[in-house]
């Protein structure tokens, strides 16, 4: 039973390394419906007055990815930013930057998924309204695809489109760093890491990529 909230001395002895373990242990234990238990009541309490989360992860909207139970984690753990596609944009940067260098996190964890729909909407170049816009922050990855992958270059193409998923969470890593100064220096000096990998809907498993 999880009863006790992270706190700032908690939180300061975590490092990178440690962090992303957790995480992926957590996942282990989802993966084998084997999720802690926690006293809710608890943990509200405790963290009324501030939160020490350990991690940032930036995740699709998808409502078959529940973020904080893929990785076992509860109240006070993790700041989680969602949006179709699980890109960055200067609002998650920003969300992030405030997760690392104001609060304390020490990982910045990029989740793509198994059969984006935002991901087979850029890989068949779908426009409607603000989708339209949204999706042009994925084509990249689905340009980067279609020069790797054999095939039709369209969302009935599965290696495409896993590929796709792959490239959009590796080019949002790296504009991640590219945009972020705050970010890029604190994983230099080794305070941050920014780590990706992609999750599977069939099995629940996160693979690191």
């Amino acid at each position: 039973m999880r009863n006790t909230a992270i706190t700032k001395e908690v939180q300061s002895g975590f490092t990178a390394d440690s962090v992303l373990q957790d995480l992926l242990n957590g996942n282990q234990r989802y993966v084998s419906n084997n999720l802690t238990a926690s006293n809710v009541t608890d943990l509200v309490q405790q963290t009324t007055g501030g939160q020490f989360p350990k991690a940032v992860i930036l995740s699709c909207i998808d409502s078959r990815v529940p973020v904080e139970m893929v990785f076992d984690q509860t109240i006070g753990d993790v700041f989680v930013a969602r949006v179709a596609g699980n890109f960055e944009n200067v609002d998650i940067l920003g969300s992030m930057e405030y997760s690392c260098a104001v609060a304390g996190s020490k990982l910045v964890f990029v989740m793509g998924h198994e059969s984006c729909g935002a991901v087979k909407a850029a890989c068949d170049g779908v426009e409607l309204g603000n989708i339209t816009e949204m999706l042009a922050n994925i084509t990249p990855a689905a340009k980067a695809a279609s020069e790797e992958v054999d095939g039709e270059a369209n969302s009935s193409n599965k290696a495409f489109v896993d590929k796709t998923i792959e490239n959009n969470v590796k080019m949002t890593i790296e504009r991640i760093r590219e945009r972020s100064k705050i970010l890029q220096e604190m994983e230099d000096n080794g305070e941050i890491k920014i780590v990706g990998g992609v999750y599977s809907l069939s099995t629940g498993k996160v693979t690191m990529l």
